[in-house]
């Protein structure tokens, strides 16, 4: 029949969505019957918590990663990672400077997402593309010139949802950066 409705899952998606969802469940499941506050809002310690939670743990994995690769980072006080190979020359990027960099983004196993070799370089105005707030925010620490890498937990990517394309949900993404001087 040609009316058939064909339903398709991002299955990675799919398996981290009810993981979460069952997560949620457990843990509401712990307050016992009859002593829940009936003027609290449902599931928001419940959510914090797990929240807390998978931060710590997208934490370890960073850590561990940074550990493999033997690389020297800083973190941030949002949760950014960074290290920056090359200075650069200038004065450091602020909102609204155009910036032009070849780049590559991946996942923390290595799988390549995106990058300047497939797609041409990145252009983009700071504070006003739409690129996720850890890179954002790493492109601030740099000047014209600059090479760096940031490792990008989800929350300051692109979270529980992914991009929809290349990047999975809960992704931590290490950018590549190399900021191309003006001409």
């Amino acid at each position: 029949m040609s009316g058939d409705l064909k339903i398709s899952h991002n299955w990675p998606e799919f398996g981290n969505i009810m993981v979460l969802a069952l997560a949620v469940f457990l843990v509401s499941c712990r307050e016992k019957p009859g002593n829940a506050n009936i003027n609290s809002k449902p599931g928001k310690n419940e959510m914090a918590d797990l929240n807390k939670y998978l931060i710590r743990k997208d934490r370890e994995r960073i850590k561990n990663y940074i550990e493999r690769k033997n690389l020297k980072m800083n973190e941030s006080p949002t949760g950014l990672w960074y290290h920056i190979i090359r200075e650069g020359s200038g004065n450091v990027f602020k909102n609204n400077d155009k910036i032009v960099m070849d780049y590559e983004c991946s996942l923390l196993d290595g799988t390549r997402c995106y990058s300047s070799k497939d797609l041409g370089p990145k252009e983009i105005i700071l504070g006003r593309s739409e690129i996720e707030p850890g890179l954002n925010e790493g492109l601030k620490l740099l000047k014209p010139g600059a090479e760096a890498i940031f490792i990008i937990p989800p929350f300051l990517a692109y979270g529980f949802v992914g991009d929809r394309k290349m990047i999975p949900s809960r992704a931590v993404i290490v950018y590549n950066v190399n900021i191309l001087q003006p001409k």
